[in-house]
């Protein structure tokens, strides 16, 4: 493997002129110039990335810390990322932690100049002082710092009004345990309950179980009527349509249920209408934070998918 001492000898320039003109540097003669790149090309070289990131103070390293609880919901997150940075000549650093204290760790690997910044994605605990100083992105609680929200009380008003179109009119919410973004979801539904006057029953709300199985069996045990399900989570969502099978409820006959965080096609399943997010751009304007070229955005919104 050729060494920048071979470019140097080829091209009859001191290492520093091979330097410059591989970094781009001005105040390099074009005969040089022109060797240089002659040299690189014939001994197929190629430069020491760890060298130039401690040459210039940068690694063109990004820590990503998924932090949601299911892997299969961060993948389209992560995906679109790897694109967007590979895109900028940049590489991802992956973590995954799904409490407080794992994220705290997370970001003591990526930090200590192994990164140029981090991002964490997907939370749905509080997260911990150090995460301030990372991006977040569709985290439940996102404080103060650069973060990229998702506009779930659009979210949640968008999808009871395509249950309505389908004439469900008792509507269960499984809503998020905390955070902004369950304020925001609850505020959507009891606004599309008030558009179509349609009172609000508290009996339909369930946010504080961990289990989706056990409050919706409750739900079932104490007959309460309902034809359609809204989840904040696809694979919570699963759940409650396998234990929906299990009553002998057909979906989406009998019962409709709803993603709000997209869903996954699986063979032998019903298709559920969702919410569909435009990932591309939320990895954009991701790299837009880091880089400093954006302080903030607004929430975004999604787009109903509907089967």
């Amino acid at each position: 493997m050729a060494s920048i001492n071979d470019v140097s000898r080829l091209a009859k320039v001191s290492k520093a002129t091979v330097s410059r003109v591989l970094s781009g540097s001005r105040g390099v003669k074009e005969e040089s110039r022109d060797a240089v790149l002659r040299a690189v090309e014939k001994l197929n070289y190629k430069p020491n990335v760890i060298a130039q990131s401690l040459s210039y103070q940068k690694t063109h390293c990004i820590g990503v810390i998924c932090a949601t609880e299911h892997v299969q919901q961060a993948t389209g997150y992560l995906q679109a990322l790897e694109k967007a940075l590979s895109q900028e000549s940049k590489h991802l650093l992956l973590r995954f932690a799904n409490s407080a204290p794992a994220v705290a760790v997370a970001m003591e690997e990526l930090g200590s100049g192994r990164c140029d910044a981090v991002m964490v994605v997907g939370a749905r605990f509080a997260l911990p002082d150090e995460a301030k100083q990372a991006v977040l992105i569709d985290c439940l609680d996102g404080g103060e710092g650069p973060q990229l929200a998702i506009d779930y009380q659009f979210a949640s008003l968008t999808a009871c009004h395509y249950l309505f179109s389908q004439q469900r009119r008792k509507i269960v919410l499984f809503n998020f345990s905390h955070g902004e973004a369950a304020g925001q979801v609850l505020a959507g539904y009891c606004d599309a309950l008030e558009s179509v006057a349609l009172p609000y029953n508290r009996q339909l709300i369930c946010g504080q179980e961990e289990s989706v199985s056990v409050a919706l069996q409750t739900l079932i045990n104490r007959h309460t009527a309902f034809d359609a399900l809204l989840v904040t989570d696809y694979i919570k969502s699963r759940e409650a349509i396998a234990l929906l099978r299990r009553y002998q409820r057909q979906v989406p006959q009998d019962v409709m249920v709803f993603s709000l965080d997209g869903a996954v096609p699986v063979v032998g399943a019903p298709e559920m209408p969702q919410m569909a997010w435009p990932l591309d751009m939320l990895a954009q304007r991701a790299l837009q934070l880091i880089s400093g070229e954006q302080a903030c955005f607004p929430p975004l919104r999604g787009s109903l998918i509907a089967p």
